[in-house]
């Protein structure tokens, strides 16, 4: 019998909560060798990507690049190799391996591939978050907090309509003074 999959997410934050700053910018995310080997590990669990329009265009101009190649050669592997699915209302053309965009009905699209013991992992996107934690469809947050504030940008929680309460399953903490918190139902 197939085991249940399960949607979670995983993002950075400024210390003051922010997931990016003014005109989208998330240069002062910290993303040095421990917290490379994290992403690796990650990845690493096969979990099908799942991003909205303007963060996967965003993901896939930087990991299909030289440069990600160069920096983070196996990151950008298996980025390369994992199973991507995008949320938007037109079709994403993609050169981009494994890449498909779900359909308009993509709520119901995901309770199935959860039903069918599929893992899912959004990797930034703050609007597919903030819906999916509104919906309750959220299984698992792991948050990386960057030891930094940025001031003013997007909070990953602004707008929801009711206070959500998570459930705190672990910490670490990287030496670069980075913390990853780990809520789950």
């Amino acid at each position: 019998m197939k085991t249940q999959g399960t949607l979670s997410i995983f993002l950075f934050l400024s210390l003051d909560g922010f997931y990016k700053g003014e005109n989208e910018d998330i240069s002062w995310h910290s993303h040095g060798a421990e917290e490379s080997k994290f992403s690796e590990e990650n990845l690493n669990s096969g979990n099908t990507l799942l991003f909205g329009k303007r963060t996967f265009l965003m993901m896939e101009s930087f990991w299909t690049s030289k440069e990600a190649f160069q920096l983070f050669p196996k990151i950008a592997e298996q980025m390369k190799n994992a199973k991507k699915l995008v949320l938007s209302h037109s079709e994403v053309e993609t050169t981009w391996n494994h890449t498909e965009t779900l359909k308009p009905n993509w709520i119901e699209q995901i309770m199935q591939l959860k039903k069918e013991g599929t893992s899912l992992t959004i990797l930034g996107s703050g609007e597919v978050v903030r819906q999916c934690c509104e919906l309750q469809l959220l299984d698992e947050y792991l948050l990386m907090i960057d030891p930094i504030a940025i001031g003013s940008g997007q909070s990953l929680f602004g707008g929801l309509k009711s206070p959500k309460l998570f459930p705190l399953k672990s910490t670490r903490t990287f030496t670069n003074g980075s913390v990853l918190l780990k809520y789950g139902n």
